[in-house]
């Protein structure tokens, strides 16, 4: 098996088998990535040397006017997609396996954790894994200590609070919070009462 096999296989979504020959190459990705990440997140590291040794990480050159804050975890890397112009703050956990497109603009907390594997209901398949995608669409701000599940999408401009779990998809221009995350205010709205107030 190869990367590429690797990531069409884990795109559609099928369960990985524990033990299998999809799950043992996961393994291999996994002890790259820990020795990358590794290297990243214990020795000072200039903005520039950051953005190679993600473009390293991930497989392809991070966006355009990327920048994070390390320490910085995955036991992956290869199914992380980043847009332009995304910061990422120190602390950031992403298993990404099934997939994580971060858009154009975003913002992303301390501390968030983006998980795409799921684990089988069945306790005799309880090792078996079952990826979804995480989607995050453009200039979205997702508050530290977030929870992102998988298979979930976040549409632009949306706002995630601090502490959120967030367990399904979330509309465009909406804030969101609690545990699991419910939308609280229409981002209209409260642009619109900030206009007002600065007049």
């Amino acid at each position: 098996m190869d990367l590429k096999e690797f990531l069409e296989y884990m795109n559609q979504k099928k369960p990985v088998i524990a033990g299998s020959q999809i799950h043992q190459f996961m393994v291999e990705l996994s002890n790259e990535a820990r020795k990358i990440t590794t290297e990243l997140n214990n020795t000072y590291h200039e903005q520039n040397e950051i953005c190679k040794m993600m473009s390293q990480l991930i497989g392809r050159e991070v966006g355009t006017g990327f920048s994070m804050f390390p320490p910085f975890y995955t036991d992956c890397g290869k199914n992380i997609h980043i847009g332009k112009n995304v910061f990422i703050n120190a602390g950031c956990h992403f298993q990404d396996q099934g997939g994580i497109f971060i858009g154009d603009g975003t913002l992303i907390g301390h501390c968030v954790v983006m998980a795409t594997l799921n684990h089988a209901f069945v306790p005799e398949k309880r090792a078996d894994i079952i990826p979804a995608p995480i989607v995050i669409g453009k200039k979205v701000w997702i508050g530290a200590n977030a929870t992102i599940l998988s298979g979930v999408t976040i549409g632009d401009n949306s706002i995630v609070a601090a502490g959120s779990v967030v367990t399904k998809d979330i509309p465009p221009n909406v804030i969101v919070g609690g545990v699991p995350a419910k939308i609280i205010k229409i981002l209209e709205e409260v642009i619109a009462k900030e206009e007002n107030h600065n007049e």
